[in-house]
């Protein structure tokens, strides 16, 4: 079915849905890539026009990829809630964009229908949103998740301690751990991404992590970034495994390429739960996404990059995550060229996810081939404050000096508190306070109190650990 718009006495024709979303998406290089961009501004806003005029069943009508080849596409499918959406069923995607901004329309309202849309009615009115829009609505969105602390509460903001080291050496990550600590970082989770996914290096990591945690009677959770394969065979041998990591992505041939399906990840959630690990709740599962990743895999379909990232949002609520971060800046300038686009690539993911029901995080980082630098990131990093984001990274220095890109500091963390009034986890806050990391003020005190902590900074400064 081919859509038209006419405009200027010009008739405009897209040849069908996934091109009418593609050709209204705003400016990216992942889509000049494939091919599908619009080739000029007014064409994007003639999409964008006839876009808002198309009622919201279109999109259960007429699936971008059909559920027959893609347990993706079945997944949304056969997850829809009929009832959830029965009270925008009559709507417009412009229509849609009104009501969530709406006053009358009640932040209760919003957070009911989030299993009645489907990523494809998510994605659809992000693009017809100005950006004030998708930090307003994302700010109303409230998604609370609990493993050994409570992570989404209004008000707060946690962090995901980033401790990478370029060989994996122990001693550096565990310096780097209680950097991170003494700065207030780590309640959303001390989380490695391993230099080796070999199963022995995985499970050291795990065992440092683990120990450092029960030492120190932190209430936060580990992760291993190591394929779910590798976890999953760690778990059966007993490694001592909080949160279960993998990268998603929104077909299921990107999926494919991750060397994952939906069977797999459901057979390693069930492991994780057996373990029981969590004290305050059994939200375990960790995922990372990010625009581009299935144009990487050749397996986009002819979808634009931010509709299949919306996609990869319906794989990680199926699992009733911890924690899904989009890792906005790190594919590179292929597909994200410059600020500008990265800036708005990370205000719609955050939009798409708080509105499909996840405990939205992201990644505020960017490649040192990209147009961009670090004030594009204080800036993104500043919305995402008031767009309510859950959480963010804290990488000593802003530096990944194992992944080599540029991302947000444990300082960074800290500024957003202050400005935005934002406070830890609150498990994770008391403990800051007890060890007299944190003044009983959200700021950070003049000495510890803690003599295990002490030590432990005294064990890094003699080098004995």
């Amino acid at each position: 079915m081919e859509y038209t718009k006419s405009f200027k006495g010009r008739s405009y024709g897209f040849a069908d849905l996934k091109t009418v979303l593609a050709k209204a998406s705003p400016l990216r290089s992942a889509d000049e890539l494939a091919g599908i961009a619009a080739v000029s501004e007014e064409e994007r806003a003639v999409a964008q026009w006839l876009l808002a005029d198309l009622p919201l069943k279109i999109f259960l009508e007429k699936p971008l990829i059909s559920p027959e080849i893609d347990e993706v596409s079945r997944l949304i499918e056969e997850s829809h809630d009929r009832a959830a959406f029965a009270p925008i069923s009559s709507l417009t995607v412009g229509e849609l964009r009104e009501w969530l901004l709406s006053d009358s329309t009640s932040d209760e309202e919003i957070t009911a229908v989030c299993w009645g849309v489907t990523p494809e009615m998510v994605a659809a009115v992000s693009k017809i949103m100005r950006n004030q829009d998708l930090i307003a609505v994302a700010r109303r969105c409230s998604v609370i998740t609990r493993f050994r602390n409570t992570i989404g509460l209004p008000g707060r903001l946690s962090t995901r301690l980033q401790p990478n080291h370029p060989t994996d050496d122990l001693r550096g990550i565990a310096a780097s751990v209680l950097d991170g600590l003494l700065y207030g970082s780590g309640d959303a989770v001390i989380g490695i991404n391993p230099a080796t996914d070999s199963p022995k290096n995985v499970e050291n990591l795990l065992h440092l992590l683990d120990d450092i945690i029960q030492r120190h009677e932190i209430p936060t959770q580990s992760c291993v970034l190591s394929h779910v394969t590798t976890t999953l065979e760690l778990m059966r041998r007993g490694a001592p495994v909080d949160l279960v990591f993998q990268s998603i992505a929104g077909t299921e041939a990107a999926n494919k390429s991750f060397g994952i399906n939906l069977a797999l990840l459901a057979e390693a959630r069930e492991t994780a739960l057996a373990l029981r690990r969590g004290t305050q709740g059994d939200n375990l599962m960790y995922f990372e996404t990010g625009q581009g990743s299935a144009l990487s895999a050749d397996a986009h379909h002819g979808i634009d990059a931010q509709t299949c990232e919306a996609r990869a949002y319906a794989v990680a609520r199926e699992f009733s995550p911890l924690l899904v971060n989009t890792v906005v800046g790190f594919i590179g300038p292929e597909y994200l060229y410059d600020g500008k686009q990265i800036i708005r690539a990370g205000l719609e993911d955050h939009f798409c996810g708080k509105l499909l029901g996840l405990p939205m995080g992201c990644d505020v980082c960017y490649t040192n081939h990209a147009e961009a630098d670090q004030n594009d990131m204080d800036n993104l990093l500043t919305l995402l404050g008031v767009a309510g984001c859950s959480y963010i990274m804290g990488v000593p220095g802003a530096d990944d000096v194992m992944l080599a890109y540029q991302s947000s500091s444990f300082h960074d963390a800290l500024y957003l508190r202050r400005v935005m009034g934002l406070r830890p986890a609150p498990e994770f806050e008391d403990w800051l306070n007890r060890m007299g990391i944190f003044d009983g003020r959200n700021a950070l005190s003049r000495g510890l109190k803690s003599p295990r902590l002490l030590e432990a900074v005294k064990e890094l400064t003699r080098g004995t650990v």
